[in-house]
């Protein structure tokens, strides 16, 4: 396998992408059958994931190589994937762990919402801040990129649900955040929608652009594995108003329910 291939590294960021969700899905979940203080548990034996991000991410800065450039996606990833781990297992969200009441006017749910996220979206912003001071400069800034790909695409996605889209799967959230949905709303469209997946198309573009104006194998596979992860944001984004089945692409990763319980869904939100 030509790991110099942008297709290759193209393939190699799809495959990531299902695989690194199916597998913290699948930690979460069993954690929920373990129940007590297994969520605690798992944030912490994944430390070393986010350990070795951070080193992987330092040492790629100065690797403007092929291998550099894999480094530092895969160590942005480390980094993110824990971040989101230990999110989805409730150690780090935010102070408000109640649900919303039906009818709450939306400057109260914004504030509310805010507030059962709030110091997730603190640790994400102070890691970009960090990594862009570390990357500043640098030869190798492709893990950088990959880690700001996510962060304004995860940002434009939660701004998304909390204005209203057709379809919110809450079929893999955690027993930690059985609260969250009720601060997020179904609607047939909101105005910011389109506004994101013209702003993610365009970011696909110039990936585009700058895949075809380079020659350096480097910098070819890191501008294809940026293009790849922004489409793949996009899809995501396209997953929230289109009637597709995208809960099937990690459903047989995740561990079987003790009880057929669904998440309570109401007028104001999931």
């Amino acid at each position: 396998m030509d790991l110099s291939s942008p297709w290759v590294a193209a393939l190699l960021a799809l495959f990531i992408w299902w695989f690194a969700t199916g597998a913290i899905l699948f930690v979460v979940k069993r954690a929920d059958r373990e129940g007590g203080d297994a969520h605690v548990w798992s944030v912490l034996l994944g430390l070393p994931v986010l350990f070795g991000g951070v080193i992987g991410y330092h040492a790629s800065l100065a690797d403007a190589s092929v291998n550099g450039v894999y480094l530092g996606f895969l160590s942005a990833l480390a980094i993110w994937g824990w971040i989101e781990l230990a999110f989805l297992s409730g150690v780090i969200t935010g102070p408000n762990r109640f649900e919303c009441p039906i009818g709450t006017p939306q400057w109260e749910r914004f504030i509310r919402a805010w507030g059962t996220i709030a110091y997730h979206e603190l640790l994400l912003a102070g890691a970009l801040g960090a990594m862009l001071w570390l990357a500043w400069g640098a030869e190798n800034i492709f893990g950088f990129w990959t880690f700001a790909v996510l962060f304004f695409a995860r940002v434009s996605a939660k701004l998304n649900l909390f204005f209203g889209v057709p379809k919110i799967n809450t079929e893999f959230l955690p027993e930690p955040l059985r609260h969250l949905p009720s601060h997020f709303r179904f609607a047939k469209m909101n105005a910011l929608f389109p506004v994101s997946v013209t702003a993610l198309t365009f970011a696909i573009a110039c990936w585009f652009e700058r895949l075809h104006a380079v020659d350096d194998p480097a910098q070819l596979v890191g501008f294809a594995l940026l293009a790849s992860m922004t489409a793949l944001a996009l899809l995501e984004h396209w997953f929230m108003v289109l009637p597709l089945p995208d809960e099937k692409l990690w459903r047989w990763m995740i561990p079987a329910p003790k009880t057929n319980e669904k998440m309570r869904e109401d007028a104001n939100g999931l």
